[in-house]
């Protein structure tokens, strides 16, 4: 797989080791939190979004958005991520962001609803 070899190569020329991953398929884009070791044994997240696009030619690429997290900006970040999150359930009917595929095979009322962010 294009990811796994993608991500071994990037996570030695860093140093970091692979502990925990975690893909999420979500229409179009997968996306990949992975969670990595320093030498130190410290360890830090990195997200990844993923998206397979056409070549002109016929072959596929995909285009790739990574950010590093790392473990003192965890409160903050799940801060800001729930506050933003609130804020379009808030103005947002649930149909206008959620997937119909999504929609029809949840169990769940909207996105983020079984997430709590007081654990991360």
């Amino acid at each position: 797989m294009y990811y796994e070899e993608f991500e071994n190569a990037g996570a030695q020329e860093r140093g970091g080791d692979d502990v925990f991953s975690k893909p999420v398929r979500a229409g179009k884009r997968t996306y990949f939190f992975d969670v990595k070791a320093t030498k130190g044994n410290d360890y830090y997240l990195t997200i990844t979004e993923s998206k397979r696009r056409i070549e002109r030619d016929g072959r596929y690429v995909y285009d790739k958005h990574k950010i590093f997290l790392y473990k003192e900006d965890f409160d903050k970040f799940a801060e800001g991520l729930q506050e933003v999150v609130s804020y379009i359930k808030e103005r947002c009917p649930v149909s206008d962001f959620t997937a119909p595929a999504a929609r029809e095979n949840s169990e769940e009322d909207a996105p983020f609803s079984n997430v709590n962010f007081e654990e991360l």
